[in-house]
């Protein structure tokens, strides 16, 4: 689930001194697209302006993540799986399938929780352990990290790097977390988002969002894939993404 941040960041802010809540806190302001997509466009997911990311966060879902494989299977599309190092180690089966369908596996952290308060050596300790767990179940060492709800903290983006992970957001998502999420609200918040070179971000389980919402993301991805593919884009996973800058390709 990734929501909008509310009050907590400030309140806990507050609580800091001024320099050491301005390191811990101040990257989080990347999670707003003002700031994210015109100054940070590495950390937005830009990319290759005819190759579009397809990312998903929150699994591995012993009941929803097979079945978004096997929807990309029968699309002929790969993407990269954003997991939670806890869940990694309970459904290594999962992870295994979806490394050996062809798909990225990438860290989202060990667990989904908050980061309002400076916890660095925690951090680095957490992202290591999950990048070791997603290594030791995939035999590949992850290549991108991404943090819980979207919120970069000075602890977790000095984490990845220390784990050797790139920090990849997202320019589009698909409010697919929400209980009144349908494919059809999906389809169209990500469209509204989307430009050639974009990232978008989906969830392949409700664990931290809506029971059931997966489903409107799963009936959600034909429609988006055609979209692209209307448009003369590529999609793909992370590592096929590029580096250049968005051209300006709508998706319809």
């Amino acid at each position: 689930m990734t929501p909008v941040p509310g009050r907590a960041p400030r309140t806990a802010a507050l609580l800091l001194p001024a320099g050491v809540a301005a390191a811990h806190l101040g990257p989080a302001a990347t999670w707003l697209p003002a700031v994210r997509l015109p100054l940070f466009p590495g950390l937005a997911g830009t990319g290759h302006p005819r190759h579009i990311a397809l990312t998903f966060d929150d699994g591995p879902d012993p009941r929803s993540t097979p079945r978004f494989l096997d929807a990309l299977d029968g699309l002929g599309v790969r993407a990269t799986f954003f997991v939670l190092g806890e869940r990694v180690v309970r459904h290594p089966e999962v992870v295994r399938e979806t490394a050996e369908r062809g798909h990225e596996v990438a860290v989202h952290g060990w667990n989904h929780d908050r980061p309002w308060r400076p916890a660095p050596a925690r951090d680095a300790a957490e992202v290591a352990r999950a990048a070791r767990a997603v290594h030791d179940v995939t035999g590949r060492p992850p290549r991108w990290y991404r943090p819980p709800y979207g919120i970069l903290t000075g602890g977790r983006w000095a984490a990845a790097r220390r784990a050797g992970l790139r920090t990849v957001l997202w320019s589009a998502w698909g409010r697919d977390w929400t209980a009144d999420a349908t494919p059809e609200s999906v389809r169209a918040t990500v469209a509204a988002g989307l430009r050639g070179g974009g990232t978008i971000l989906l969830h392949d389980s409700d664990r931290h969002a809506a029971p059931d919402s997966w489903r409107a993301a799963l009936g959600a991805l034909p429609a988006i894939v055609a979209g692209c593919r209307e448009a003369g884009l590529v999609v793909g996973p992370l590592g096929e993404h590029g580096g250049v800058p968005v051209a300006g390709v709508t998706v319809p």
